[in-house]
């Protein structure tokens, strides 16, 4: 496959994206240099200044699987516009941990003693030590925005230092904080209680502007402000204004609203340390962050679960494990199931039974759609786009878990009802095989094939031999059969796995026979 590497990463990201795939290093490409080159390309990797936008993604056309982004956020990606595409996106979250905690650690010494306006002073020939009393930190109060992976470093350096700390995360437990050695609260008590807040949260709709003039108000006279987050989570005038009227008594700024912050009201105001998006600039975080996010963008492009998808359910390690096996059967049953069933579905009923009902079975879901849907559309069917796919055309699918497998240790199976008919098909993984067990109300074991063929007849005697011998003179080879029935000469369905396709006359032929019911052609390779 082909990437895109459209920002310089260290090269032991491109080295291992290399290793498996062709890559192609094209830095400072104009925007439409970009659009007119992506749709060669199966995946895009970028950092901050490449603007993956909706039209940058129509541009790339049905090719583009992943875009990776190496860092934390992605603010310069179209979340929608690729999710609608089925793009995968990807990050990068725990390769600069530990540069972003110890950069904010060092805003914070810098503003609290004062590093930059002394080393100026003393460069102009000054030495006025009294202009210059610090704080001392041991013994005050940090208040951390954002409990993630940072907020936890930043918080087990900040007790090191003999501070308390505070955090304020909604998505965070009492539990969870105290494992950290942190006090859990509100952010409104946060903000009245801490000599120190730092924020370390994404950009979205609800925490643009979340420190403004109302929080700034809120917060003790003299405190510190850290952002090493992202700009625009902090009002920079209302900053600057708290700053120039002693409200705040510094603040430490690392991301700005405009980048480079020309023009920016904190480029005047008294007590500021700024630098220029430095949290992540060590040598060890831009190696770490190239690699971490080549191996999401590998895991895309190999047909695993990214761990870090942006638009997608992230799985645990252990999660993927036990899904994997069971992935290419959903998508089976889903792709049989829209032609066993011959009509439209509006409700369908995935039930995933025994050790596989205790996992997250979005995956799954993910998969019976792409294999439902795929046939009649050539949009990409994938984990990031298959529910609202369906959605869009009227399907809901309704996840039931059951202990009880039967005889297996898991099973998957679809059931609905279209047009006052009822649908089931089912499966199984036995000894690493996908194996079709149930069609209706009949119970069977067989392994699919691409071409199956499926009658459902009166059981008479002969019509086994007539149907082969049909087949036979077609020169329409059977692999495997199952004949299933619920009562001699009742109704009997046969299930026959082919080497070779059905031509139309062939199955005409078998169908016109008297006792013949009803007759499917199964085609289950995609190229089908």
């Amino acid at each position: 496959m082909r990437i895109l590497v459209a920002e310089p990463i260290a090269a032991e990201g491109v080295a291992r994206l290399r290793a498996e795939h062709e890559v192609d290093e094209r830095p400072n490409l104009a925007r439409d240099e970009l659009c007119a080159i992506l749709p060669g390309y199966d995946a895009l990797v970028v950092r901050s200044q490449v603007q993956v936008d909706a039209d940058v993604i129509a541009a790339a056309g049905n090719r583009l699987q992943v875009v990776g982004r190496a860092g934390v956020g992605v603010d310069n990606v179209d979340l929608d516009a690729a999710t609608a595409a089925g793009i995968t996106v990807v990050n990068a979250p725990t390769g600069n941990t530990i540069a972003a905690a110890e950069h904010t650690l060092a805003l914070l010494y810098g503003v609290a003693r004062r590093i930059a306006a002394a080393d100026a002073s003393v460069r102009r020939g000054e030495w006025t030590r009294a202009q210059f009393t610090g704080l001392e930190l041991r013994g005050r109060t940090l208040g951390i925005v954002g409990l993630g992976k940072i907020g936890q470093a930043i918080a087990a350096r900040a007790r090191a230092m003999e501070m308390t700390v505070l955090a304020a995360d909604p998505f965070v437990t009492d539990e969870q904080a105290a494992h950290h050695g942190v006090e859990l609260v509100s952010f409104d008590r946060l903000l009245e209680r801490s000599d120190v807040i730092s924020v370390h949260v994404p950009l979205t709709r609800t925490t643009r502007g979340l420190i403004g003039r109302e929080q700034l108000a809120r917060m003790k006279p003299g405190a510190i402000l850290l952002n090493v987050a992202r700009g625009g989570v902090i009002d920079e005038g209302a900053v600057a204004e708290a700053l120039h009227g002693g409200q705040l008594g510094g603040a430490g700024v690392d991301v700005f609203e405009t980048e480079p912050p020309t023009g920016s009201p904190l480029l005047e105001a008294p007590n500021t340390l700024l630098t220029p998006h430095l949290g992540a600039s060590t040598a060890e975080a831009q190696v770490l962050v190239a690699e971490e996010v080549a191996d999401q963008v590998l895991d895309v492009l190999a047909g695993r679960s990214a761990r870090y998808a942006v638009n997608a359910p992230l799985l645990t390690p252990e999660t993927a494990e036990a899904i994997a096996p069971y992935l290419p059967l959903a998508e089976m049953l889903g792709r049989f199931y829209a032609q066993f069933a011959r009509t439209g579905v509006r409700t369908l009923t995935l039930e995933i039974a025994g050790d596989l009902a205790a996992f997250d079975a979005s995956p799954l879901t993910a998969a019976v759609l792409r294999g439902l849907i795929e046939t009649s559309t050539t949009q990409r069917v994938n984990l990031v786009n298959a529910a609202s796919l369906a959605k869009a055309r009227g399907i809901t699918v309704v996840e039931r878990k059951t202990p009880d497998a039967g005889g297996y240790a898991s099973a998957i199976s679809l059931s609905g009802e279209s047009r006052g008919r009822s649908t089931t098909v089912g499966g199984t993984v036995a000894g690493g095989e996908t194996r079709l067990t149930r069609l209706n109300d009949y119970r069977l074991d067989i392994e699919p094939t691409e071409v199956m063929l499926i009658t459902n007849h009166r059981d008479r005697p002969g019509m086994i031999g007539r149907i082969g011998q049909t087949l036979g003179e077609a020169d329409v080879n059977i692999s495997a059969m199952h004949v299933g029935r619920n009562a001699p000469r009742a109704d009997a369905l046969m299930v026959l796995a082919l080497d070779d396709d059905v031509p139309p006359e062939v199955a005409d032929t078998i169908r016109g026979q008297d006792s013949v019911l009803e007759l499917w052609t199964i085609r289950l390779g995609r190229d089908h």
